[in-house]
């Protein structure tokens, strides 16, 4: 059974609580409450972070709400903590950006990810608190960051899965000027019940459509298709149970208060009679190293981690996804040791056999 490592690849910090937008399929449970998170809180992760970015390249990731309510300032006041080293990134709306958050983003090296699901009839879902579209704000943070000739990626969420609109997503993206592009699945989990369970040939067919689009121009990394295609290359070299890592990543997930969540962003925030509320320790009180060392000390993890053991015995397509995500289970099944999610259908399962569809059919010609 794989354990957990005890240093993650990144780290994700919750700035503040508050978004100003009220996305339909949202997770975040707080996202009308502006709770900061105070530099003490920033201070403490720094220690460890530091010295994990020493020995190699290490990520800070300011994510949900919207890290850019937190204001410039504050912001700024909570990177100072960490060294040069650190690599920086936010996942932003592009609501708020202006001249001047991208003169912020220039001055502290911060890498930008834009969420934006498509053309403008495809934003229908992200609207303001007075649901408003907020998609020519939207327009307006991109435009700033392509004047400032600051690269960003971008993070689309798909809510209806179907023939006919991946390609109409790829070409959007490929003139939006983003760098990267990860598509995601809608999922129910946190907040959001909306259901998605999705037709197989349609979900099928969409990402076969991706692939197509993307290998007929592919300017721009596609995050899922390319990492279909390196798994694809592995098992026909035979060294596919190698892109898994002996242990999985940690992700701790530090909240404006301190508190670590591990393996999954979505719980923060969250409770439940039988599990608590998921975290696994405080940074101010505990130490983020000496909660990383002992992840076993929460009682939801074991059983995260013998779900992941089932999902290895049981799925052929374990190797690919390496056992799927813990909120997934938790906000599909109400707990953590089920197996096949529709998270797993949707965004692994029909992914992988979208990919070998189009290589199915589209083999070279045999002279």
């Amino acid at each position: 059974m794989r354990g957990i490592a005890d240093v993650p690849s990144y780290v994700v910090m919750q700035p503040t609580t508050l978004c100003n937008l009220d996305c339909a399929y949202c997770y975040l449970p707080l996202r009308a409450v502006d709770r900061r998170m105070p530099v003490e809180v920033a201070e403490a992760v720094a220690g460890p972070v530091n010295r994990w970015a020493g020995a190699g390249r290490f990520s800070v990731v300011w994510h949900g709400g919207e890290p850019l309510a937190a204001g410039r300032e504050h912001l700024a006041a909570l990177v100072a903590p960490f060294d040069d080293a650190v690599e920086h990134h936010v996942q932003t709306n592009a609501t708020l950006i202006d001249d001047d958050w991208c003169d912020f983003f220039t001055e502290h090296r911060i890498r930008v990810s834009v969420s934006v699901d498509g053309p403008r009839e495809r934003n229908d879902a992200r609207v303001t608190r007075g649901g408003h579209p907020s998609y020519d704000r939207v327009l307006r943070g991109v435009e700033a960051l392509r004047r400032h000739g600051i690269g960003f990626s971008a993070l689309c969420v798909v809510s209806r899965p179907e023939p006919g609109l991946a390609a109409e997503l790829y070409s959007y993206f490929l003139d939006l000027g983003c760098d990267v592009l990860g598509l995601n699945i809608e999922e129910m989990e946190g907040v959001n019940t909306r259901g998605n369970r999705h037709p197989a040939p349609a979900v099928t067919a969409f990402w076969s459509e991706l692939t197509a689009a993307w290998r007929s121009d592919p300017r721009i990394h596609l995050r899922e298709i390319e990492w279909s295609l390196r798994y694809a290359a592995a098992v026909l070299d035979g060294t596919e149970d190698d892109l898994l890592p002996r242990h999985l990543d940690p992700i701790p997930t530090v909240g404006h208060d301190g508190s670590v969540v591990l393996l999954s962003p979505e719980l923060a925030g969250f409770s439940d009679p039988r599990y608590g509320d998921f975290s696994s320790g405080n940074v101010l009180t505990d130490g983020l190293a000496q909660i990383l060392a002992r992840p076993g000390g929460t009682p939801w993890v074991a059983e995260f981690l013998a779900g992941v053991q089932a999902c290895r015995v049981k799925c052929p397509y374990f190797s690919f996804c390496g056992g799927g995500h813990a909120a997934n289970r938790y906000f599909e099944h109400g707990r953590f040791d089920g197996t096949e999610t529709d998270h797993c259908r949707n965004s692994k399962i029909r992914l992988l056999e979208g990919v070998l569809a189009h290589a199915r059919d589209h083999q070279p010609t045999v002279a």
